[in-house]
């Protein structure tokens, strides 16, 4: 049953109603897929092998009782980043802070895939507490990417992303904070997607930087990508950023835009999205897509979001700031790591926070917490937000203006080798250059591959939308994938990557 792990939950679903195998077998040859490749890996920090097994016959019986009526991710392996709460089930954010830390309630987003009969098959791991942009910061080690086993897998949510790339599961959920669904899915081969802000509930997703975080999601096609975003999507009374807007149909919308293809779609394409330094072989491979979209329809048409240079330094003052607030609840007190033999209640706190946080976390707080202390606040987090008016500002004109979609890099670069950045902080923190405006503007945004570099390694190509337009985004993903024709996608699916 091998075989079954390289399959697109669509194909899940046919063959779990043609009885051509059972949730149960599905959910088995998933989770063996997980022992023996994670090893190498090291993209799930906890594999539920148990809960899954229960989740799987229950929607055994779901099936055999609704068939069709089925939800779509009824009997469907899904996995949870470990950022992401879950009953019962230990939730570390990849941090020593947080180990043996074992949730009341589930995350929203977590509920509403269980209640639509997917199957959790474990948390994956990530950068601690979403942190990084390589996935090198994790206390259980950093995760592989399974193009080269020699370099990371992008991050925050690089355990998702190479979960779905190799086959350990068809969906994964992750989150975007600076850009950490749309990069590891461009340099681990798979989609990614990044919903507007307040369009997935944030309840249960650990904060790091509440203005910025975002719940999305991993898939290995833009019709499975569509059906779980749908599932996850939606107002919830327990987050007062959750938005109350229809959630559309993405699947159906994406299978009623097969007809006319791009046809009178204007695409903008950002001149500072191609800077000096990035590579070629990425710009190249971005450029050839979009003569893509122009030979499905779309009009190209230059566009200029002059801000976007100030995007990145303005969001390395918001981040760390409210990272720096949202942080202080982790005291050693009410839950996760306390240190020994504290001489005091303030020493406990000291030693409790620096043996419990790793070096980039440590980081992030000391940077906000002076970015937001007395005499500093206007000179440094003000000006942040000011800036980041402006960068919000350049995206409603260029929508209202000159284009229906934008279009552009996810990343400078491909995967970078395991270690090469780890010290020099700066140099890692322009891994998110073309990620972050968006995040600080709260649109959405996809990440679809595009192309393979001469080293066999993954581009990623991002499209950026207005509001709540997650709709055409997968619909202008869907007709490129279509035209593209990615047969490249499933090499890392079918790896073994024995231990």
């Amino acid at each position: 049953m091998s075989e079954l792990t390289s399959l697109t939950i669509l194909e899940m679903r046919e063959g779990l109603l043609k009885r051509d195998f059972s949730a149960t077998e599905l959910t088995e040859s998933h989770l063996r897929r997980i022992e023996e490749t994670n090893p190498v890996l090291n993209s799930f920090i906890s594999i539920t092998g148990s809960v899954a097994r229960e989740q799987a016959q229950a929607a055994q019986k779901t099936i055999d009782i609704l068939r069709e009526k089925s939800p779509l991710l009824t009997g469907i392996p899904v996995a949870i980043k470990d950022m992401l709460v879950t009953k019962d089930i230990e939730t570390t954010c990849a941090s020593k802070m947080l180990g043996g830390f074992i949730p009341p309630y589930d995350a929203t987003a977590v509920a509403k895939l269980k209640a639509e009969g997917a199957v959790i098959v474990g948390k994956t791991n990530l950068d601690e507490f979403a942190m990084g942009a390589s996935n090198e910061n994790s206390f259980y080690g950093p995760v592989k990417n399974p193009w080269d086993l020699t370099r990371v897998p992008g991050g925050s949510s690089g355990g998702s992303a190479v979960a779905v790339a190799t086959g350990q599961a068809p969906a994964a959920l992750g989150t975007d904070t600076g850009g950490s669904i749309r990069q590891p899915a461009s340099m681990s081969g798979t989609c990614g997607i990044k919903p507007t802000y307040g369009r997935v509930s944030r309840y249960g997703a650990v904060a790091f930087a509440s203005s910025l975080d975002q719940i999305g999601a991993f898939a290995r096609t833009m019709e499975d990508l569509a059906i779980v975003t749908r599932a996850i999507s939606g107002h919830d009374d327990a987050d007062s950023t959750s938005m109350n807007v229809p959630v559309p149909d993405y699947l159906a919308e994406i299978k009623a835009a097969q007809s006319w293809g791009l046809k009178g779609l204007r695409v903008g394409v950002p001149k500072e999205f191609f800077i000096p330094g990035m590579d070629r072989q990425v710009e190249e491979q971005v450029r050839d897509s979009l003569k893509v979209l122009a030979s499905l329809g779309a009009e190209l048409v230059e566009i200029s979001l002059p801000h976007s240079e100030l995007a990145l330094p303005a969001y390395y003052i918001l981040n760390p700031a409210e990272a720096s607030s949202n942080f202080a609840r982790f005291d050693g007190v009410r839950y996760g790591y306390r240190a020994q033999n504290y001489t005091s209640l303030t020493d406990m706190y000291e030693r409790t926070r620096a043996e419990g946080f790793g070096k980039e976390v440590r980081r992030r707080i000391l940077v906000g917490t002076y970015v937001l202390s007395a005499g500093y606040y206007e000179a440094y987090y003000q000006k942040a937000q000011q800036i980041r008016t402006l960068v919000i500002d350049d995206f409603k004109a260029a929508f209202a203006n000159s284009c229906d979609v934008i279009a552009g890099p996810v990343a400078p670069t491909t995967a970078f080798t395991l270690g090469e950045k780890t010290d020099d902080p700066l140099q890692m923190y322009l891994a998110d250059v073309f990620t972050v405006p968006l995040n600080l503007a709260g649109l959405p945004g996809l990440s679809v591959p595009c192309g393979l570099d001469d080293k066999k390694l993954p581009i990623g190509l991002q499209l950026i939308g207005g509001p709540f337009t997650e709709s055409k985004l997968l619909q202008v993903g869907a007709a490129f994938a279509a035209e593209r024709k990615f047969d490249w996608q499933q090499i890392a699916a079918k790896k073994s990557f024995g231990a």
